[in-house]
């Protein structure tokens, strides 16, 4: 339970991060685009290392998008 909880956290913490910088891209731009999908790759491979099954996919794409909306949000 704890490695699923460190994913979700490392999951929203990367798309906070590319959020952030995604809203402050033209829309359906290259970069727009990459910052939305720069972040599957590692949490695929945290997922896929730490052994955890298909069955959490869904938690992880909530937490990016969730991540998503929220670095959206940041005002820095």
């Amino acid at each position: 339970m704890l490695t699923v909880i460190s994913i979700c956290v490392l999951t929203v913490a990367l798309n906070i991060f590319f959020g952030y910088f995604r809203v402050r891209a033209r829309k359906y731009s290259l970069q727009w685009f990459l910052y939305i999908h720069l972040p599957i790759p590692v949490i695929i491979i945290a997922r896929v290392y730490s052994g955890l099954d298909f069955r959490y996919i869904p938690l992880f794409v909530l937490a990016a998008v969730l991540g998503q909306i929220f670095g959206g949000k940041l005002e820095l």
